[in-house]
């Protein structure tokens, strides 16, 4: 019986050592989430004004677009990942809230558990994003430094409780078996954050690069995510900055895969098109389309190369229906 525990033990030791690395990955970007978050909420607090607000604001945005793929935990808890950035908005739905706050005195501001329970639509960085940037939203000037204080409050909020939080889910995932109703095996925690990394590279082909793309007759600059705070492109170079760090980390060495990230963000890095706004002009839009068979080919790199010596594929992850 003890030599096969010990089996058992060695058999199980891999699966341990990557999530567990992937968990190192993860758990000081939440940390910088809040730290971030919260130098903005006091930045805010000092001085409301757009113009000394947009570095923090810039900063904090860095820090959730390389952790925002991540799905599971805390971040899905209260809808925290919809409320930290609800994009893509077709409706203008954040908009169209935010102007009725404002119609109302943003009374909704002066409260933080009213505000917390405001729709995820004019919260978060998006919601900000049309408070320090050029947007239709119209209000007194008072009320629209009320509205920036409780949105920048909410998101450090957000970003405490997210990284307050996600500790006691990494033991979930780092200790899979009896009494852990989350993750029953090694491998099913193993699969969890191959599903985030497979599903969130889908994600950015397909929201952030395939939204302005469009179709050639009928490209749509206009659907780039971030376009009035300047970093569409930016977001992008992020998010697949924090994907290939999760990568290596559930498995390394991985060639393939190193080396079609390093395309993908290469490509991106020689862009210069902050904004997408090249996607409507033939020559310029070669090199987006590019650029997203290049992030297809990191999570095809993903799938043949990570995927097989984890031992998983990929499951239901909540941006499946995005």
């Amino acid at each position: 019986m003890a030599r096969i525990a010990l089996i058992l033990t060695l058999l199980a030791s891999p699966a341990a050592a990557d999530v567990a690395q992937a968990v190192d990955v993860i758990t000081p970007a939440y940390a910088a989430l809040a730290d971030s978050t919260a130098d903005l909420a006091r930045a805010a607090a000092a001085d409301c004004a757009p113009e000394g607000l947009r570095p923090a604001f810039q900063a904090a945005w860095d820090d959730w677009a390389r952790i925002d793929f991540l799905r599971l935990g805390p971040v899905e808890t209260d809808g925290r990942a919809l409320a930290m950035a609800f994009w893509p908005d077709p409706k203008g739905s954040g908009l169209r809230a935010q102007q009725a706050a404002l119609a109302e005195g943003a009374a909704v501001a002066s409260d933080p558990d009213r505000f917390a329970r405001a729709s995820v639509a004019m919260r978060g960085f998006a919601g900000l994003e049309r408070l320090l940037y050029p947007s239709p939203l119209q209000g007194a000037e008072a009320e629209l430094c009320l509205l920036t204080r409780a949105t920048a409050a909410d998101l450090a909020r957000m970003g405490a409780d997210i990284a307050a939080e996600w500790p006691a889910h990494a033991e979930l995932l780092t200790h899979p078996g009896e009494g852990n109703v989350a993750y029953l095996t090694p491998t099913e925690a193993r699969q969890a954050l191959y599903t985030q990394l497979v599903t969130g590279l889908s994600a950015l082909e397909k929201n952030r690069l395939g939204r302005p793309l469009g179709t050639f007759d009928k490209p749509r600059p206009d659907r780039a995510e971030a376009v009035a705070a300047g970093r569409s492109l930016r977001n992008v170079v992020q998010s697949l900055t924090g994907m290939r760090d999760l990568a290596l980390a559930l498995h390394s060495p991985a060639p393939q895969t190193q080396a079609a990230f390093d395309r993908a963000l290469g490509l991106a890095a020689r862009l210069e098109d902050p904004v997408l706004a090249g996607v409507a002009d033939p020559q310029r839009r070669l090199k987006v389309e590019i650029l997203q068979q290049a992030v297809n080919s990191a999570k095809v790199a993903v799938e043949t190369e990570i995927g097989p010596a984890l031992g998983v594929s990929a499951g239901f992850n909540a941006q499946d229906g995005d």
